[in-house]
C-alpha cells in the first residue's frame, strides 16, 4: 500500500501531513514512529492528520515521535492551515479544531500566519502539576535530581515548564536534564520543558524538550508558554510582541491582559511524496 505525504515545518519543527478527511488513517501511534524515524522513514519530529471537523474548516491530531498522542501543537496548526490553504481553502482566515479547543488563525503574509493560541491555564490541576501547592506555580522552587530550579508550570493545551536561566542555552546539556524534567513525579502527564534567557527588551532565547520527542528546533506552545513565564516574572510587557529566538527561527508572541495569546510565524512545505507500507 502506498501512503501520500506532505512534509511540512514551522522554524525546524517538521511534521508528516496526512490528509485524513476522508477517515482516520489505521494505527497513527504505530505509523507516527516508523514516520518520524529519521533513518528508516521519512524522518520528523512527528505525525499530523488533518481530518473533517463539524465545528471549524478541519481537524488536526498529533502523534509525537513516540507515538504517544499529543495535545495542542503551535507550529503544526500554522503548517495545518497553510496546506488547507494550499490545497484548495483559499480564505484568509482559517479555524482548526485540536485538543485545547478551535484555534483561529489570519494569513499575515506568505507563507505566515498569526494563530489565537487561546487563554494561558495556570491553576495546577490545568497543566497538570503536582505537589507544588494549590496554587499557580510562578517562580517556583521545583527539585530535579537533588538540584532546585525556579520553574513556572503553564498549560497552552499542553503541559510546560518553563525555567529562567543566566547561561547561553546553547550550552545547556538538554539531552541529561531533558528527560529528568519530562519524566519528574510532578507531571503526571509528563511535560514540555523550556529553557530560556532574556536577550534584551521583550527579546528572549529559548531551547525546548518536548515529551515524547526530545528536543525540538522548535515549539510554537512552548515559545507561548515562555513569554506567558515572562510577563508574569516582569521581564517581558504585555500587549506587546515578544521575540522569541528559538535554534529553528523566530515567533513573535504577545500576551494580552487576560492571558489570552497570539503566536505568529511561518509554515514551510519542505516537500511531497508517496511512501510504500
Amino acid at each position: 500500500m502506498q501512503l501520500e505525504f506532505t512534509k511540512m515545518q514551522g522554524c525546524g519543527n517538521d511534521y508528516v501531513y496526512l490528509d485524513c478527511r476522508g477517515g482516520m488513517v489505521e494505527h497513527p501511534s504505530q505509523l507516527a514512529v516508523r514516520l518520524s524515524n529519521r533513518n528508516y522513514g521519512i524522518g520528523a519530529d512527528g505525525l499530523i492528520c488533518i481530518c473533517s471537523s463539524q465545528r471549524a474548516d478541519a481537524e488536526m491530531r498529533m502523534f509525537n515521535a513516540d507515538g504517544s498522542e499529543g495535545g495542542m501543537c503551535g507550529n503544526g496548526i500554522r503548517c495545518v492551515a497553510q496546506w488547507l490553504y494550499q490545497n484548495g481553502l483559499e480564505k484568509q482566515t482559517i479555524t482548526v479544531e485540536a485538543a485545547g479547543g478551535i484555534k483561529t488563525l489570519h494569513r499575515t503574509g506568505e507563507g505566515m500566519w498569526k494563530v489565537d493560541m487561546g487563554i494561558a491555564q495556570l491553576q495546577p490541576e490545568q497543566v497538570p502539576v503536582v505537589g507544588l501547592g494549590e496554587q499557580p506555580v510562578v517562580n517556583g522552587v521545583l527539585m530535579v535530581e537533588n538540584t532546585p530550579w525556579r520553574v513556572n508550570c503553564i498549560s497552552m493545551g499542553n503541559p510546560h515548564c518553563v525555567t529562567f536561566v543566566q547561561q547561553d542555552v546553547k550550552q545547556l546539556n538538554l539531552e541529561a536534564i531533558g528527560p529528568a524534567f519530562e519524566h519528574h513525579p510532578a507531571f503526571p502527564r509528563r511535560v514540555n520543558t523550556e529553557f530560556a534567557r532574556l536577550l534584551g527588551e521583550n527579546h528572549l532565547e529559548m531551547r525546548v524538550w518536548e515529551r515524547g520527542s526530545g528536543e525540538t528546533l522548535a515549539c510554537g506552545t512552548g515559545a507561548c508558554a515562555v513569554a506567558v513565564a515572562a510577563v508574569k516574572n516582569g521581564l517581558c510587557q504585555r500587549g506587546r510582541e515578544i521575540q522569541v529566538e528559538l535554534p529553528g527561527g523566530t515567533l513573535l508572541i504577545q500576551v494580552d491582559e487576560d492571558d489570552r495569546v497570539w503566536m505568529t510565524g511561518p509554515a514551510t512545505t519542505v516537500f511531497w511524496g508517496k511512501i510504500q507500507l
